[in-house]
């Protein structure tokens, strides 16, 4: 049995990951430490029950009596560290929060492992220390050409900035201190409990709602999309099998541009809407929602295309994505119309005040 200690375990990727390794290997003890912020929403992981394989605690990275309190008590030996700040957007407007969880967390996190896990010669057998990071650490591609874990790294924003530093310090302590680590980089995720601010979520609810698309630039910039599901599938392998000190990219081989991700989210919505009575009195349009589609200024160092080359964990591990986007897009847009009350509670803004009355005292 492990005892894992999963950090960002109530986000996007971080809360499939959780249910994804409950189901898949359910004697595990899983340990999920989350700030709750933002975009930390505890309901994510309501599914599974406090006991003797999953307890959640809210807490920071940052805190390091904390974290060397969770590998003492939990005598934690495997770590995969989801926990970031990960949104451009925000990294621009606030970088400070970025490098205070990604890069000082980052480094909270590998020292609390270097001294509970290296007390002795050698390398501990049987800990892993698993860091998720990101394709944005690598810039931007021209029209051709793919990212593979030799891509010099050349990040654009803060947000990728943070997380290159946080990859260089995982290696470092791999090589310097020999700590059994792994990195994975993947492409743009997308699935369900994705935060509404997200391009996919955030075009699906306002398609619904009949407001506007707004859509960077010309909207031709390039992303490779990888469904969630198949991500969490990736991570639970390369935790598993993975050569220590080793990178594996995870790319869904799925390239689209942003554009046309917003068109044909406007066909899946009208076409949902068109078969749901419930939908149409609830949220009335007429017309196609693709007439919601309005060009803004383009953002600050908005990478024009990422793609990932995952030949290697292919050939490594045997993973390979299970979904092609148009089926994957087509579950996604299907999970935020029928957990409307999930979202609805976010926007609201309800959600914050929900979790500082019933989970501050018990979590905190």
């Amino acid at each position: 049995m492990r005892r894992v200690l999963i950090t960002g375990g109530a986000g996007f990727i971080g809360a499939n990951f959780v249910l994804h390794l409950s189901k898949a290997s359910p004697a595990d003890r899983l340990i999920v430490l989350d700030k709750l912020t933002y975009a930390g929403n505890i309901e994510n992981l309501k599914a599974l029950t406090e006991g003797p394989n999953y307890r959640f605690v809210k807490g920071d990275i940052n805190d390091a009596a904390l974290v060397d309190g969770l590998f003492h008590d939990e005598a934690i030996d495997t770590v995969v560290n989801f926990a970031a700040e990960s949104h451009v957007d925000r990294s621009i407007l606030g970088p400070r929060d970025f490098v205070e969880t990604n890069i000082l967390g980052t480094f909270t996190l590998l020292e609390a492992a270097r001294k509970y896990w290296l007390r002795g010669e050698g390398r501990p057998e049987g800990k892993r220390f698993l860091h998720v990071s990101t394709d944005e650490v690598y810039g931007s591609l021209g029209a051709t050409g793919l990212f593979t874990e030799t891509t010099a790294y050349s990040p654009n924003s803060p947000y990728a900035a943070s997380k290159a530093s946080s990859d260089h310090l995982v290696r470092a302590y791999f090589h310097t201190y020999g700590l059994p680590v792994v990195t994975t980089n993947c492409s743009n995720n997308y699935g369900p409990f994705q935060f509404p601010e997200k391009l996919i979520p955030l075009m699906v609810i306002n398609a619904l709602k009949g407001k506007p698309l707004p859509v960077y630039g010309d909207g031709q910039n390039v992303r490779d999309w990888l469904f969630v599901e198949d991500h969490c599938k990736a991570i639970a392998l390369v935790l598993n099998k993975g050569r220590l000190g080793e990178t594996y990219n995870v790319g869904g081989r799925n390239e689209k541009k942003n554009i046309d991700i917003v068109k044909l989210i406007c066909s899946l919505v009208d076409e949902r809407a068109q078969k749901d009575s419930g939908l149409r009195k609830d949220f009335p349009f007429e017309g196609s929602r693709s007439s919601l589609i309005h060009f803004v200024k383009d953002r600050p160092g908005h990478d024009r295309r990422y793609a990932i080359d995952c030949s290697k964990i292919e050939k490594e591990l045997g993973w390979t994505p299970e979904h092609a986007f148009e089926d994957g897009i087509r579950k996604t847009v299907d999970w935020y119309m029928d957990n409307r009350a999930w979202w609805e509670r976010i926007l609201s803004g309800e959600y914050t005040e929900y979790y500082n009355l019933q989970y501050g005292k018990r979590l905190g």
